[in-house]
């Protein structure tokens, strides 16, 4: 019995192991200089401090992904259950429509992941000064 238990016990730890390492990447840090050059692609849609065809990027970092009262969000948007943090957006931008089927962002994304570093460092150093009230 005792065999029994320590076979599982150690079975239960790799498995463990293995997921705590899938899960536990977390996204690159990035260089927020080369983040503005890239968030240049995101001003057809988007503005740090008002909304344009998409939402503004102000206090998006603890947002709820929705949460912009008066946006008109797509259904799918409004439904997700994701607030906007380092992973949620690395995620989304990689490949938003598959991170939110139905989501009325048609970008198909920022495939590479540096990029996104560098983007997500852009908005968050940005979220910090006068252009977004702080």
């Amino acid at each position: 019995m005792l065999a029994r238990a320590s076979a599982f016990a150690g079975i239960a730890l790799i498995v463990v192991g293995g997921a705590a390492a899938a899960t536990s990447a977390t996204p690159l840090h990035g260089d927020p200089a080369h983040g503005a050059a890239i968030y240049e692609r995101c001003l057809a849609c988007h503005a740090l401090a008002y909304d344009r065809t998409g939402p503004r990027h102000c206090g998006l970092f603890g947002r709820r992904a929705g949460g912009v009262q008066g946006f008109p969000y797509s259904a799918a948007m409004r439904r997700s259950s994701i607030v906007w943090n380092d992973m949620t957006l690395d995620r989304f931008l990689a490949n938003p429509l598959q991170a939110v089927p139905g989501t009325a962002m048609g970008y198909a994304g920022v495939a590479d992941g540096r990029e996104r570093a560098d983007l997500l460092a852009y908005i968050k150093q940005a979220d910090r000064s006068a252009q977004c009230g702080k």
